[in-house]
């Protein structure tokens, strides 16, 4: 039993003094003891290690640690893992290997890891995309949604308003959901003050005055272009007037005596003689 104790002792000396030097605890950290047995049972070996054996009369030789280029995060496994390689040309080494942690790896910029471990990476999707795990790309958020968020799922816009009296004012598009406000119909009626009032009587006023010099203005352009109409028409043509026939005067040449004697008019009715009488009258009046 003694013996026992003394191991136990020493067995917690020694990794105290590990720990001081910064190296990795060696052996079991947890264990229990059964009555009337002088080994002990590890349940749990300190991090970095790997239980060898369940029970023994030495804790520190329960669990090893692991050797390089592996690891272990299970305190109870009986084995380590290797560590990752972060190979590629994406993927660049964040954090290097530990016998307690894996190697953390990363990815160049406009890229990130494509599952918890990183072990590719995909394209970064910014806002208004949505990525697309098949292709390891990003594809623009179809119509009707949004993505507001960097590699982020694109969502529906909101089809209601959380508010009873609110209403979608304004449709969404790829960066932004629907917005909500008041609409007009849903604003209550306020009192209007006075000076509003005037204000507004004086604004229908100007408005009735611009109405009466439009028509006004148009009455005029409309009495200009009959006017012009008017003056375009051709005038209309004059009734010819009967030529009157202006007596010649008498004049004491003979070939004017003639003249006027044969063109005197002869009368409608009378007697031949008359007629004759008449020539031979005119014929005596002739010089000889």
């Amino acid at each position: 039993m003694h013996l026992v104790l003394r191991v136990l002792c020493f067995s917690l000396l020694i990794p105290g003094c590990l720990s001081s030097t910064g190296e990795i605890t060696i052996g079991c950290a947890q264990w229990r003891t059964s009555a009337g047995s002088p080994d002990i049972c590890c349940e749990s070996c300190h991090p970095g290690n790997r239980l060898v054996t369940p029970c023994g009369p030495d804790p520190k030789k329960l669990c090893v640690p692991c050797r390089n280029e592996t690891y272990t995060t299970d305190t109870t496994s009986f084995s380590c893992r290797r560590c990752t390689q972060c190979v590629g040309g994406a993927l660049t080494l964040k954090k290097a290997c530990t016998r307690s942690r894996d190697t953390e790896c990363g990815c160049k910029a406009g890229l990130r890891c494509g599952d918890g471990h990183c072990s590719f990476c995909v394209q970064e999707c910014g806002k208004g995309q949505e990525p697309l795990p098949a292709a390891r790309s990003c594809r623009n958020c179809p119509v009707g949604t949004f993505s507001d968020q960097i590699h982020e799922k694109c969502k529906l816009w909101r089809t209601s308003c959380p508010h009873p009296h609110e209403h979608i004012v304004a449709l969404g598009d790829a960066v932004s959901d629907s917005k909500c406000g008041i609409t007009n119909n849903s604003i209550p009626q306020v009192p209007t003050l006075p000076t509003k009032r005037g204000s507004e009587d004086g604004t229908g006023l100007v408005w009735a005055i611009t109405a009466s010099c439009g028509v006004f203005i148009i009455l005029i352009i409309l009495f200009l272009v009959i006017i012009i109409n008017n003056k375009n028409k051709p005038e209309k043509t004059t009734h010819n007037e009967p030529n009157l026939i202006v007596p010649t005067p008498p004049t004491d040449e003979p070939r004017s005596l003639m003249e006027v004697s044969f063109h005197h008019p002869q009368q409608e009715q009378g007697s031949s003689s008359e007629t004759l009488h008449s020539q031979d009258s005119e014929t005596k009046l002739l010089p000889v």
